[in-house]
């Protein structure tokens, strides 16, 4: 089967440090045969700099010469790219996370049944080889049912200095959206997606708002800061288990949080680092892999996941309509703050 072709809309950091590797890394079965930038010059610059025969500042012009597109915009522009590379024929890897809104989402997976085109969503977290084994874990009962699981996203004092990223315009938001969606999205693909009864949640940007706002990444204007660096969240499901989440961007705590933990009715575990725990044979048994196989890099594993699925020969492990739920919790979260009150879900 001839090589992928793909096209990058949007050459911003997260797609030289992650998908344009990837891609070239695996240049056996797929090719980057153009790219795109709202700014030229950047677009001409990483096209060179890459050996990539086709740059531009529009993205329509950039699909006659691909098969299947990687969009790595800001949130706000997910949706209108995605549905019109589908509408073209095009399959698409959409950075996280899928849009701005549920409904957006919905029209981005009605274009992609209409077009009969792959539609994935970049959570490179659920590629990483300890949430992968875990997922096994699971799978295989070593857990039992999964009853209260916790998911942080914590950094000290990072708000992304550069980019967008507080731009509530072009975001839609701040950590949660930004941060946190990986590790609600990977607790809630562990769990496996479990009927949602209602969420609670509270956001908070006072921090980052303060006239002697210490940062490590960056400066940024905190007279103007207007997105979420601090969230929390209560979730309960239908069949009676509850989710604890936390992100931030910015709390002062003594160091940076990235962990999944699920209690299960016959074991529970970390996923970062992987760690079952269990009980039987009169005893508590604690156990953690010496050696786990699955590729190290998350990108590649998603990158050839994307190319698979695209040649008919997988199945994409992020799906459009479990990242739609990811993003409807999310708005829910956002929701709940608002408004004080509980979210609930029919």
């Amino acid at each position: 089967m001839e090589k992928l072709r793909v096209g990058l809309i949007g050459v911003g950091g997260i797609a030289v440090s992650r998908h344009l590797p990837s891609f070239l890394t695996l240049s056996d079965h797929v090719e980057v045969t153009a790219v795109c930038d709202v700014i030229q010059e950047r677009a001409q610059s990483v096209a060179a700099e890459f050996s990539i025969p086709f740059y531009t500042s529009q993205y329509a012009k950039l699909f006659e010469h691909v098969d299947a597109v990687t969009i790595c915009t800001p949130n706000k522009f997910h949706a209108e790219i995605a549905i019109a590379a589908l509408n073209a024929g095009k399959h698409v890897l959409c950075e996280k996370p899928m849009a701005m809104t549920s409904k957006e989402c919905e029209a981005m997976i009605e274009a992609a049944d209409a077009a009969g085109k792959v539609l994935m969503i970049a959570y490179h977290y659920r590629y990483m080889k300890e949430a992968r084994a875990a997922k096994r874990f699971i799978d295989e009962g070593e857990i039992g049912r999964p009853l209260v699981s916790r998911a942080q996203a914590i950094r000290r004092r990072k708000v992304p200095g550069w980019g967008v990223f507080t731009n509530k315009d072009l975001q839609g938001g701040g950590s949660l959206i930004d941060f946190g969606c990986h590790f609600l999205d990977l607790a809630l693909h562990l769990m496996d997606f479990p009927e949602i009864a209602e969420v609670s949640g509270a956001t908070y940007n006072e921090l980052s708002r303060q006239p002697d706002v210490v940062n490590q990444w960056g400066k940024f204007d905190p007279t103007t800061f207007e997105v979420d660096d601090h969230a929390t969240a209560y979730i309960k499901f239908k069949d009676g288990a509850t989710l604890l989440f936390e992100t931030s961007w910015a709390a002062n705590l003594a160091d940076d949080i990235e962990g999944v933990s699920i209690s299960g009715t016959s074991g529970g575990l970390d996923v970062f680092p992987l760690k079952l725990y269990q009980s039987k044979y009169g005893m508590l048994l604690d156990q953690q892999p010496y050696w786990i196989s699955d590729e190290d890099n998350p990108g590649i594993s998603q990158a050839i996941n994307f190319i698979e699925s695209c040649k008919g020969r997988q199945t994409p492990l992020v799906k459009p309509q479990e990242a739609l739920i990811v993003s409807k919790v999310i708005e829910a979260i956002y929701q709940s703050s608002e408004t004080g009150k509980a979210v609930s879900f029919t």
